[in-house]
């Protein structure tokens, strides 16, 4: 049985995995997301392919260095209206990010690439479009005065697995896709790995 390693240090798809009962560590990659991002957006990639590639560099990175381990590696991005967003790097950010998404429907992409002995080996992009209540401008700055120190790391500034799911009036699309890790097709892929039982 191969080992499985986790290349990410977000606690979010760290419990996802835990609660599935998938064995895995935890190996965070050194790598410049926004020097990556930055390039792809300059050559106009969609944002699909940007959460792939990142997700592929992330797996990549830490699989070079660890031979027979099965790599996952993530990445997530919210595409609005021709734009992505990143995770706002303050309170002030965050406000701005729900006031311009108030109203209006936009797109998660959570990819996912597997590699092995530093090679792609699977991968899947899941998307999930979201329709967010006209909230207030009273509301949203009292959400983020709440809740910076949990939102802080999440594009779009919220959380749906907490009280941030009183945003929407309509998602489409699969929850762990929304939490930032297509957990469904990981595990039918590790099942055929043997690395789980069905």
């Amino acid at each position: 049985m191969s080992d499985v390693i986790l290349a990410s240090g977000s606690a979010i798809r760290a419990t996802l995995l835990t609660n599935a009962g998938v064995p895995f560590t935890v190996q965070k990659p050194r790598v410049d997301e926004d020097a990556v991002k930055a390039a792809l957006l300059a050559e106009e990639a969609p944002p699909r392919d940007i959460a792939d590639a990142l997700a592929e560099l992330k797996a990549r990175k830490v699989s070079e260095k660890s031979p027979g381990a099965l790599v996952l590696g993530s990445d997530q991005v919210l595409a609005f209206e021709g734009a992505i967003l990143s995770k706002p790097a303050t309170p002030e950010e965050a406000i701005d990010q729900i006031t311009m998404l108030r109203g209006k429907r936009h797109t998660l992409y959570s990819a996912a690439v597997i590699c092995e002995d530093g090679a792609p080996i699977w991968r899947h992009v899941g998307q999930a479009h979201l329709s967010m209540r006209l909230l207030t401008d009273a509301y949203i700055a009292d959400y983020v005065a709440r809740h910076w120190d949990s939102i802080r790391h999440s594009v779009g500034g919220y959380k749906l697995e907490e009280e941030g799911v009183r945003f929407f009036t309509r998602i489409d699309g699969d929850y762990f896709t929304i939490l930032g890790l297509p957990l469904l097709p990981i595990l039918s892929y590790l099942v055929t790995r043997d690395i789980l039982r069905a």
